[in-house]
């Protein structure tokens, strides 16, 4: 965990924010993949790692403004629990740690917030995403189990998201640890991608090195030949000959900051020249939308300026068509990109969407756009220093969606048809990564992992 001073400032900021009221934080439990005792590894609520930084299951933990109170709820583990697991630090010893002194049992937690509610005290809580967490919220708070959601506290959500949106350097440097095994990762994938193999000799050799570093996957593994489909956890084709397959992964650092990062590669060491042409373009957009970033650019306008470099590559090749800006207007790129340039990233990898999108990627004045492949869009106000956001356009021949705008000679007037279809089978092309907004600008975090065509071929040929 970070320093105790790291988790005093945040706890008081939040209680700064809220002014008044009990502020109520669920760790997880443990989640059981078939029965109690064997379980799916532990993955602690990340707002609660946040403002707590207690990485351990069965844990709940309340600031009451008013009071000016801290406390952390939960259980020491017995005799019995030491057979199994080995002797463990008593709850109050690891509260210590993060300067909390108040310590009880869940009981203690129920009388606790029964009292503020008898009070008629406001009790905050962040919208659950697990089914044991509303079931607590209803024993708790008295709140029916299909309505616990719509209770969730729109001021805590929004200071929540406020704080964690900016990166302190400390957790910048957590984000770094992750990328550099993402680094490993990527380019042992790189290494290994030969005709002949299957996907999954590639993703568990990835798995195994996030594994040996003590760390685990941010997100479940993209890594397929398939890379038409945005996100296919499938792992069990042959790779061919001439094929790319799109890497799409990520771990955790040890204090559960994720690293995410695409790269395209050409099984077997190169690509092709067909290949090489849709890759440059999305290249060329990437790096164009990675430059344009800086503190006040409306992440929309990122994605916009993705879609028309797309869009010019593409029509340069024959398959696009017309005005360029009349065609991202009219929606004509979602047909080859047909999804948001990127999003927020830190505790999680698509950071803070438990809390909801409309709050972390949006405001009162900047909307979701509900059309087709904008309304995929996760993020689109504007950036600020200690943002980390990822960039990662693409370029995706999906068959079933290419028979349906055909058929319907949907944007016709922007899109060669006839040309599209010679790229039928092609797969897909994405590149990312991860960016910190600074004070001037951006920079693009962690050690340069291959990119260009040169660069991903010369490791490539080190197989």
């Amino acid at each position: 965990m970070f320093p105790a001073n790291v988790y005093i400032e945040r706890r008081r900021r939040l209680r700064n924010e809220l002014r008044t009221g009990v502020l109520l934080f669920l760790g997880n439990e443990e989640s059981p993949m078939n029965y109690p005792d064997n379980a799916y590894p532990f993955r602690q609520d990340s707002s609660f790692l946040y403002f707590f930084g207690l990485d351990s299951p069965g844990l709940s933990a309340v600031i009451d403004i008013d009071e000016n109170k801290e406390a952390v709820f939960g259980t020491d583990v017995t005799v019995d629990d030491v057979v199994w697991t080995g002797p463990q630090p008593s709850l109050r010893e690891r509260c210590e740690e993060v300067a909390i002194h108040e310590t009880g049992s869940p009981d203690a937690a129920e009388a606790e917030l029964r009292e503020a509610l008898q009070q008629g005290r406001q009790v905050h809580f962040l919208p659950p995403y697990r089914a044991e967490h509303v079931l607590r919220l209803r024993q708790l708070l008295g709140i029916d189990a299909a309505e616990v959601k719509e209770h969730a506290s729109v001021p805590l959500i929004k200071a929540v998201v406020a704080q964690r949106s900016g990166k302190s350097p400390e957790e910048i440097e957590q984000i770094e640890a992750a990328l550099a095994i993402a680094y490993e990762m990527q380019t042992l994938a790189m290494r290994m991608a030969k005709p002949g193999m299957v996907e999954r000799e590639v993703a568990g050799a990835m798995e195994g090195i996030a594994l040996s570093r003590g760390v685990r996957l941010a997100f479940p593994t993209i890594f397929s030949i398939h890379g038409e489909t945005l996100h296919n956890h499938f792992h069990g084709n042959v790779m061919k000959d001439s094929g790319l397959a799109v890497n799409d992964s990520g771990v955790e650092s040890p204090l559960h900051y994720a690293s995410d990062i695409t790269r395209t590669i050409p099984v077997g060491g190169k690509f092709t020249s067909k290949q090489k042409d849709i890759y440059s373009i999305v290249l060329d957009a990437q790096e164009r939308a990675i430059e344009a970033i800086r503190p006040g650019m409306e992440f929309r306008n990122v994605h916009r300026l993705a879609a028309r470099t797309l869009l010019s590559g593409l029509k340069d090749l024959g398959l696009t068509k017309g005005n360029v800006d009349e065609a991202v207007e009219a929606g004509a790129h979602t047909l080859l990109f047909p999804c948001g340039v990127g999003h927020m990233m830190g505790l999680d990898v698509h950071d803070m969407e438990g809390l909801g999108e409309e709050y972390v990627g949006y405001t009162e004045t900047i909307r979701r756009n509900p059309a087709f492949g904008w309304k995929w869009l996760r993020l689109a106000k504007a950036v600020e220093p200690g943002f980390v956001v990822t960039v990662e356009p693409g370029v995706y021949f999906i068959p079933e969606l290419i028979d349906r705008w055909k058929a319907e000679r949907k944007c016709a007037e922007f899109i060669h048809y006839n040309m599209v279809e010679k790229y039928r089978t092609f797969g897909g092309v994405r590149i990312e990564d991860d960016v910190l907004v600074t004070e001037n600008g951006q920079r693009v975090l962690g050690r340069r992992i291959p990119k260009t065509v040169e660069e991903i071929e010369e490791v490539s040929s080190q197989g």
